[in-house]
């Protein structure tokens, strides 16, 4: 994939339908920031054969060193799905639970998150803080489980083994779920009825409280994570594979001849394929057979590293031509098994392309935010979204619009600060030069150097006896001129030296933030709302045609600032923005 421009970044901005803002979350060492390398070697961004060793978006030292994320990160990807073009905004979080700050932060300023769950650990301790969090802040979860090539190289399962392992992880986090969303209904049912009570007439006796009632009429079906509905991968991203049912079912529909509809719902669960008869059956373990997704998943991907493993040149050469790939004879001769491996499965079942569709198709736009959502971003510690004042109120419309027309309020969120060092900013890298500077950088050089050479022979002629007076003088006024001009010369470059180590030395801040509403542009005044920012108290303080200007009347926990600079984030570098339409996330 080629490496895309920044002007194209920009121009995926402006299109709000085709953003995703998602963040990687999961149980530490669970494979996150080499899922992340396995996304951003897509856009050519690093080698896919570095993925998962160079842990990119790991930009600090003491990351690299210790070999986990203590910092989110962020880096926007280009996305291409038929005719549909999508700016992914992807997070990576840390893990650990040192670090569940970051997560907290990183949750906020997205509409989606992908849960990844290592497929021999199974669901840890804060696997579940994770889905509690996207839970509570009202974001869509995607599952990717990761690691499955553990279940082959170390565990030494069989598919069928593999196959109910694999189901029984995905009760566990159904399960999670499940119980986040029970409690939520009976929060609900118990504020309704606190809101309902009256002095009843009845005796406690014929009192009876039933805790199921009204969780059967609310339908939680979309909640669960399920292969058939779409929002599960299977995958080893140290091993670059990655696929959804739904790829088996295009493959399966067109060789059997059964509907892909009709795969995509039988190939997870108790279904059999009954050859003779080419139908699919229900009930396979009461009949003793292999379920669908064992014989027509699982199998394959087995028998595949077995072959790889044990060097079964025959077998990898007609896996090979069957599936139509192209293998370099560096990859095949390769020492090791796992780099001829990798080759073979990121082209069979490239990991980027299914979780980044899986991410496009189930993941909600900005445009999509849930008017749940605004209000607990509008509201602040325990005040309730209706005890606002109700010009605060009306910007709940300006944020489910998510509208960057002229006209409407600039909104933007931020959620952490981090600080940088000069020399990262953009402004103060050097930039590749123009052929008219590098040529007259090289005619510099070129006088320069007559010049020393010049000064060299003039100094031979100094040296030799003289034979009259006058060539004598003028050497020796020739040379204190010189020796002056160089010791100017090298105070000015010692000066300059201190200043620009100074300037390298200094350290910005830079705010992690989304748009919610309008169009940030450089140079623009706006006002600072703290966290203890309170509209009920302050805006009474102010007129309605506010200016953002310095005279402001003293209003706690707010101030006006000048927008210098507008970054777009790449990870480790940050690219120059004039401007950042609504949905987007900058710096």
């Amino acid at each position: 994939m080629v490496l895309t421009s920044v002007e194209k970044m920009v121009g995926l901005q402006k299109k709000a339908s085709g953003v995703r803002n998602i963040c990687i979350l999961a149980h530490v060492d669970h494979g996150k920031t080499t899922l992340a390398d396995c996304l951003i070697s897509s856009n050519g961004i690093i080698s896919s054969r570095l993925a998962g060793k160079l842990r990119y978006l790991d930009s600090r030292e003491d990351e690299q060193i210790r070999g986990i994320t203590m910092k989110s990160s962020a880096i926007s990807l280009h996305f291409v799905k038929g005719d549909q073009e999508y700016l992914i905004n992807l997070i990576d979080s840390p893990g650990h639970v040192d670090f569940s700050s970051e997560v907290s932060t990183a949750v906020r300023l997205c509409d989606g998150c992908i849960i990844v769950v290592d497929a021999v650990e199974g669901v840890c301790p804060q696997t579940q803080a994770v889905l509690r969090q996207a839970w509570l802040e009202n974001i869509r979860p995607v599952l990717v489980i990761n690691k499955i090539d553990r279940l082959i190289v170390e565990l030494k399962l069989t598919p069928q083994e593999a196959y109910l392992h694999l189901k029984n992880i995905l009760e566990q986090i159904n399960a999670v779920t499940g119980t986040l969303f029970t409690s939520k209904v009976l929060e609900e049912r118990a504020e309704k009825e606190t809101e309902s009570e009256s002095v009843s007439d009845l005796s406690p006796g014929d009192q009876i409280y039933d805790w199921s009632t009204g969780l059967e009429d609310t339908d939680d079906s979309h909640l669960y994570f399920s292969p058939e509905h779409g929002n599960v991968v299977f995958a080893s991203a140290i091993d670059g594979w990655g696929f959804g049912i739904e790829h088996f079912a295009k493959l399966y529909s067109q060789k059997i001849g059964i509907k892909p509809a009709v795969l995509l719902k039988t190939l997870w669960g108790d279904y059999y394929l009954n050859a003779k008869a080419k139908k699919i059956m229900k009930g396979d373990q009461s009949k003793g057979k292999k379920p669908l997704f064992v014989q027509l998943v699982l199998d394959n991907i087995w028998s595949l590293y077995e072959a790889v493993m044990k060097r079964d040149k025959e077998k990898i050469e007609k896996i090979v031509t069957s599936l139509g790939l192209r293998i370099g004879a560096r990859e095949s001769r390769h020492a090791d098994p796992k780099v001829h491996l990798n080759a073979i499965c990121s082209q069979w079942l490239p990991i980027s392309d299914a979780v980044l569709s899986m991410v496009c198709n189930k993941i909600p736009s900005p445009l999509d935010i849930t008017a749940e959502r605004v209000e607990k971003l509008m509201c602040v510690g325990a005040r309730t979204f209706d005890s606002l004042p109700p010009e605060t109120r009306e910007l709940k419309s300006a944020f489910m619009k998510c509208s960057s027309e002229g006209t409407a309020p600039v909104i933007v969120f931020v959620s952490k600060m981090f600080p940088v060092d000069a020399k990262a900013l953009p402004q103060n890298k050097p930039r590749p030069l123009t052929q008219e500077e590098i040529a007259h950088r090289r005619e510099l050089a070129k006088r320069r150097h007559a010049e020393k050479l010049a000064a060299s022979q003039g100094k031979e002629l100094s040296e030799k006896p003289p034979s009259e007076n006058s060539p004598e003088v003028t050497g020796n006024t020739g040379d204190t001129k010189g020796e002056e001009q160089q010791l100017t010369a090298r105070g000015d470059s010692m000066t300059s030296k201190a200043v620009k180590q100074e300037a390298d030395n200094k350290e910005y801040f830079i705010a992690f933030a989304r748009v919610f509403s309008g169009v940030v542009k450089r140079g623009q005044k706006i006002f600072v709302l703290g966290p203890k920012y309170d509209p009920a108290e302050s805006l009474h303080k102010l007129s309605s045609q506010c200016p953002t200007t310095d005279d402001l009347p003293a209003v706690p926990h707010m101030t006006c600032c000048t927008l210098e600079n507008l970054y777009l984030l790449m990870g480790r570098e940050l690219e120059d923005l004039e401007e950042v339409p609504a949905g987007n996330v900058l710096g």
